[in-house]
């Protein structure tokens, strides 16, 4: 990875709260923005920024996700993630999070990624499956 990718660089992401992204277990009235739908927004978000300063075979796997969702957002208004990079330990990079719908402050919380190599994670996988199908 570049060394770009350090403490305090940031990035933002607006997602529309569709119908995909709501719970629907409330009806159609309290369709609100999923935490799990969240917690898979804030993951693209991160890996993004990882991304725009990976070298050439490299990706990144999220490693764990801790956050307070706060307030409900609405079918259809818009959520505005915001990532800040808070450390990088060689491979291990941890974001702080934020979100907003415009009205509240939706969430906060931490996401840790480790960037990878594909080649070596896809011969991970594939050992693996062989183990598994054995």
């Amino acid at each position: 990875m570049k060394d770009t990718l350090k403490q305090g660089v940031t990035t933002t992401a607006t997602y529309t709260v569709d119908k995909d992204r709501t719970i629907d277990f409330m009806g159609e009235e309290c369709r609100v923005y999923a935490t799990p739908s969240l917690v898979r927004d804030i993951e693209q978000t991160c890996r993004d920024l990882i991304m725009e300063h990976a070298d050439q075979g490299e990706d990144s796997v999220g490693f764990s996700v801790q956050i307070t969702h706060m307030a409900p957002t609405l079918l259809n208004m818009k959520a505005t993630i915001t990532a800040t990079i808070a450390e990088v330990d060689r491979a291990k990079v941890v974001f702080d999070i934020t979100a907003n719908d415009g009205l509240d402050d939706i969430c906060t919380g931490k996401h840790v990624r480790f960037v990878v190599d594909v080649e070596k994670t896809r011969q991970r996988l594939q050992a693996k499956a062989a183990k598994a199908a054995a």
